[in-house]
């Protein structure tokens, strides 16, 4: 007797794995901890993970999902609708048109490269922003942000690897 249903159930549920961890971060990066300008210069955590899963999975990592996922930062924030959703689809497009050049990469080669995509998007996001406000914003805190989520890059693309191993191989 086989469990069917439930094994379909199953792969369902861990195909959701790389959308429900960057929506995760998503909302772990609208936290407020108190901390002074802590959320100017916080990570993008969410771009690191669409960065990931879009290299390793593109599949359920679809550009709709990293919108929607930029859609929701926006509203946590309270930045200007579509400024985080045109930075993920930027970070979405940018890494899926390349996977050649990822795919025979060491992971130096693919952190400095996934760092430039990440400052890009983030750039475009300060773009945007400045646009929004018709002020130019001072660019420190960019810089900043693009440092720190540089820096975070290795421990996070550990754990999504990790995790990795729960979302079932693709058929």
């Amino acid at each position: 007797m086989k469990p069917v249903p439930l094994a379909r159930i199953d792969v369902a549920v861990r195909q959701t794995v790389p959308v429900a961890m960057t929506l995760a971060l998503a909302v772990l990066g609208a936290v407020p901890f108190r901390v002074p300008a802590l959320a100017a210069i916080a990570p993008a955590l969410p771009l690191v993970a669409v960065c990931y899963w879009t290299l390793h999975r593109p599949d359920l990592m679809p550009a709709a999902a990293a919108f929607a996922i930029g859609l929701l930062i926006d509203l946590l924030s309270g930045a200007p609708l579509g400024v985080n959703a045109g930075a993920l689809v930027l970070v979405h497009l940018l890494i899926s048109t390349q996977q050649r050049f990822f795919a025979s990469r060491s992971f130096a080669i693919v952190w400095l490269a996934v760092s430039v995509v990440i400052g890009l998007a983030l750039a475009l996001a300060w773009m945007l922003a400045c646009l929004y406000h018709a002020t130019v914003i001072d660019p420190t805190a960019l810089v900043f942000e693009a440092l720190f989520t540089a820096g975070c890059l290795p421990p996070l693309w550990w754990l999504m690897r990790q995790c990795q191993f729960l979302v079932p191989d693709r058929t």
